[in-house]
């Protein structure tokens, strides 16, 4: 229903020319205003469920009008989403499955899963004993499709085309009633490897404002924290002569958001603020980055002398022995990550990484040392750099060799 409202909306508030120059922004703005309007004109609700019907039925302007977003939108996708290291194999959202869902209804109903109610409307019973917290709609009155059913099409075809190990949906947990809906009735639909799909919700932040207003766009994000980390840099007198300080200052700024997001539960709401984020002591984004800047500059200005073969009896500090126990941990930290699909682990285990090499760094030093001993610190200190790359590069952080 949401593309109906925003295919009347467009037809009566919106400019291609905002279209082609800022498509996400204009649709969101578009949506906005058709949302308010509808709320006060039946005349414009009517429009849009009018809408969505004819795009259900495959009418070709609808069609072309839906198609025209999509492809703007994914292209804005793909160069927002370049800034960040990310990449998609297939953009295929569940709206891509209009007329299969026509085909899951005919399935439920020939299961005999398919119950009418006097208003018209198509509902599944998922207690099998009637009790209305249980009952999930998968057919409006007039015969169109809603989004457990069009999200049930697209797991039956993603397991046909993919044959996964795992599906995992990603998305706010306000969302969590739907999937918990969605799996059962594939569930009882009798395809067991619905027991393969799992639901990871995050939660709320609160208070993100950027300079251009409340609603936050993530374009509008990345464009703060690069200013504000250049800004930043360019206070510190020890930040170094950088040959892209732009780029440096959004692979740092963007490791200080993943961090601040990454630390606690991801289902746990947080109140979002830009001084904390950016700071360069205790446990921040910007102090990883800092910790792996500083142990590179250490390969650089030590490497060529002492990266042979070294001695590891060297190693009998408390410094060095409470670094090689934590390198030793790295395996089961990500196992944990993995099984409970929660990146907090990654994040405390590096974190508990950088202040160990901090105060290695501070206590175990490599110049005018004995050869034997400089060089096994030196590998020491190369390995924590490594882990520490590895393990932000699997939190999606670019790590940087100078700042």
């Amino acid at each position: 229903m949401q593309f109906g409202l925003l295919g009347t909306g467009f037809q009566l508030f919106g400019y291609e020319e905002k279209l082609q120059s800022n498509p996400l922004q204009h649709l969101f703005e578009v949506y906005v205003q058709v949302n308010k309007e509808a709320a006060d004109d039946k005349s414009v609700a009517k429009s849009a469920q009018e809408f969505f019907q004819r795009l259900e039925l495959g009418d070709v302007q609808a069609l072309s009008l839906w198609q025209k977003f999509r492809d703007l939108s994914i292209e804005e996708y793909v160069r927002v989403y370049k800034r960040l290291g990310v990449y998609f194999d297939e953009y295929s959202g569940e709206s891509f499955y209009r007329e299969k869902s026509q085909e899951v209804l005919k399935l439920l109903e020939s299961k005999g899963l398919l119950l009418k109610t006097i208003k018209g409307t198509a509902v599944v019973d998922l207690s099998g004993n009637g009790d209305s917290s249980s009952i999930c709609t998968v057919m409006r009155s007039d015969g169109t499709s809603l989004y457990a059913t069009r999200d049930l099409a697209a797991a039956i075809d993603r397991m046909d085309k993919y044959n996964f190990d795992t599906m995992i949906y990603v998305t706010d947990k306000g969302q969590k009633k739907h999937f918990q809906q969605v799996f059962q009735m594939l569930k009882i639909m009798g395809y067991d490897w619905a027991e393969r799909c799992q639901h990871v919700p995050f939660g709320v932040v609160q208070g993100m404002k950027t300079r251009r207003g409340d609603v936050t766009f993530l374009e509008d994000v990345l464009n703060e924290i690069q200013l504000r980390m250049l800004q930043n840099m360019a206070s510190i007198k020890t930040t170094k002569e950088l040959k892209n300080p732009q780029e440096t200052a959004e692979r740092v700024g963007l490791a200080a958001l993943i961090i601040q997001d990454f630390k606690g539960l991801l289902l746990s709401d947080y109140k979002f603020s830009w001084d904390r984020v950016f700071q360069s002591r205790g446990d921040t984004g910007v102090f990883l980055q800092y910790t792996h800047a500083r142990l590179h500059s250490l390969e650089e200005t030590f490497g060529c002398g002492y990266l042979n073969d070294f001695n590891t009896a060297c190693l009998q500090e408390p410094q060095s022995v409470s670094i090689l126990q934590h390198l030793l941990r790295f395996d089961e930290v990500l196992y944990k990550s993995s099984q409970d699909l929660q990146p907090r682990h990654i994040v405390s285990y590096l974190l508990t990484l950088s202040h160990l090499a901090a105060v290695a760094h501070r206590t175990l030093q490599i110049k005018d040392s004995p050869p034997e001993v400089a060089g096994a610190r030196l590998h020491l200190f190369k390995a924590v750099r490594s882990v520490l790359a590895n393990g932000m590069k699997l939190l999606g952080i670019t790590p940087v060799c100078r700042m």
